[in-house]
């Protein structure tokens, strides 16, 4: 059985392969054949039945629905189904991890395609065939990408220039206080306590764990700029969700994902800023500051100190740097 994928077999109609890595924040799912819309439907059901958070359930499916749109296109180049057997399985995945990796129209990090491996090894045992026979992508000994400085001023200039009080809190949370999208999304109005001059965030992260950090001077202006205009939305008192949509529901992850990212393009940073780079933001300033390890870990909610000292590997800017240590004739 060959293992080469065909990139020309990738169809251009909506919902292709060849389409699944161009859709923005908000974008509509990904549309599948019927028959594969039916598989992502049951293993939807099976993540409802396991101890799992909301947010890793969201990860698997999406993940598993972009493995499936891109085997409705290649399903024909393996001589059995790689959603009931095994030898297909493994080289379908295997294909798959290549086009995230190489060959499709967006390339994929090492640290996401492990990710949609897991999610796929998820997938394939609740199917019963248990896991890929595919090893893991060796991860680069980096620390996390973060803002530099100038890059750090222009967002903060972008967020302070947006008009929304509740579109500031969201941007600024990850940045002043390191929490996961996620978090954010799930903030309730009794996770701010605010006193005259100090306040704290409750945060619940992974595993439903919960963890409060100070909130910081900046961020607790804006969150009461918020807490005072936010009785003036939608069914404000019907919900106790902090943040809320235009019909006074609880914002989605999603939701305040995109916000994020229509900020840092109006901040005409070089690279995508997600909420993600703005809590490794906080992580490497406060490593690279010399705060202690433990308490950076408690602020991040990390449950193992090796996760907080990838802060303090060297960057991209820092290898960078050495070179530019080299002696050169001119």
């Amino acid at each position: 059985m060959t293992s080469e994928i065909t990139r020309s077999a990738a169809s251009q109609e909506p919902g292709s392969a060849s389409e699944i890595t161009k859709r923005g924040p908000g974008a509509r799912p990904t549309r599948l054949p019927a028959a594969y819309d039916t598989v992502l439907g049951e293993y939807a059901a099976a993540l409802e039945r396991v101890p799992l958070s909301a947010e890793t359930r969201r990860t698997y499916r999406s993940r598993v629905r972009m493995f499936l749109a891109w085997l409705a296109d290649h399903a024909a180049t393996y001589t059995a189904d790689p959603l009931t057997d095994r030898q297909a399985r493994d080289w379908a995945v295997r294909d798959y991890r290549m086009w995230l990796l190489r060959d499709g129209p967006a390339k994929r990090s090492r640290l996401y395609v492990n990710s949609a491996l897991t999610a796929l090894d998820d997938f394939c045992t609740r199917r019963g065939l248990g896991k890929a026979n595919i090893g893991r992508e060796d991860l680069p000994k980096n620390a996390p990408r973060a803002l530099e400085k100038g890059a750090r001023i222009r967002w903060l200039r972008a967020v302070e220039a947006h008009l929304s009080p509740r579109d500031r809190c969201i941007a600024l949370i990850p940045y002043y206080a390191g929490a996961r999208i996620s978090e954010v999304a799930h903030l309730d109005v009794d996770d701010v306590h605010l006193s005259a001059r100090k306040g704290k965030l409750r945060l619940y992260g992974k595993g439903g764990k919960f963890r409060e950090v100070d909130i910081h001077p900046k961020l607790r202006t804006e969150l009461q700029l918020w807490l005072d205009e936010r009785p003036n939305w939608p069914r404000a008192d019907d919900n106790r969700a902090l943040f809320l949509n235009a019909k006074g529901g609880r914002l989605t992850a999603r939701a305040a994902g995109g916000i994020i990212a229509a900020i840092a393009q109006t901040a005409g940073l070089d690279d995508a800023t997600t909420a993600h780079v703005l809590r490794h933001t906080l992580a490497t300033t406060l490593v690279r500051g010399k705060t202690d390890l433990v308490l950076v870990a408690e602020i991040l909610g990390h449950a193992r100190l090796e996760t907080t000292r990838r802060y303090s590997l060297p960057s991209d800017k820092d290898k960078e740097g050495a070179l530019n240590l080299i002696t050169v004739d001119r």
